[in-house]
């Protein structure tokens, strides 16, 4: 009886060992996986206007006619029906700055970008809510 006990717990704890590893080694692959950066508007405004940088306005027609940042060149509103045809369009070695209303839609959208490839991507923290700078009215 006992041996049989130790023997199905040495199994058991094989099983285990085998299945950690094989999560290990995915977790691993995950960890590497590129990801968009969250910046504050110091850094986010520190990057506009740098070589082969893009910044991108993720907001709706409305709200951009109420004004964007100066230095955004695509508007590709994130809910609209044209939204990954307008960003699988851009060059994916440039650099994109990406910023919304409050910072929600443009983290949804520097997410879709990296699933895409794209791998220099930052995200505007508290969106252009929390921009301190001028804003350009159309």
């Amino acid at each position: 009886m006992k041996k049989q006990g130790i023997i199905g717990m040495v199994a058991v704890l094989a099983i285990i060992g085998f299945v950690a590893c094989g999560f290990g080694s995915q977790q691993g692959d995950k960890a590497q996986q590129a990801t968009f950066k969250n910046v504050d508007a110091k850094a986010f405004a520190d990057m506009i206007g740098k070589p082969n940088t893009v910044v991108i306005d993720v907001r709706t027609p409305e709200e951009v006619s109420q004004g964007y940042i100066k230095g955004a060149t695509v508007f590709a509103d994130i809910n609209g029906s044209d939204f990954a045809e307008k960003i699988n369009a851009l060059d994916k070695s440039k650099t994109y700055l990406v910023y919304c209303r409050s910072g929600a839609r443009s983290s949804n959208a520097s997410g879709y970008m990296i699933k895409n490839g794209f791998t220099n991507v930052y995200n505007l923290n508290g969106g252009i809510l929390g921009w301190p700078g001028n804003v350009v009215k159309p």
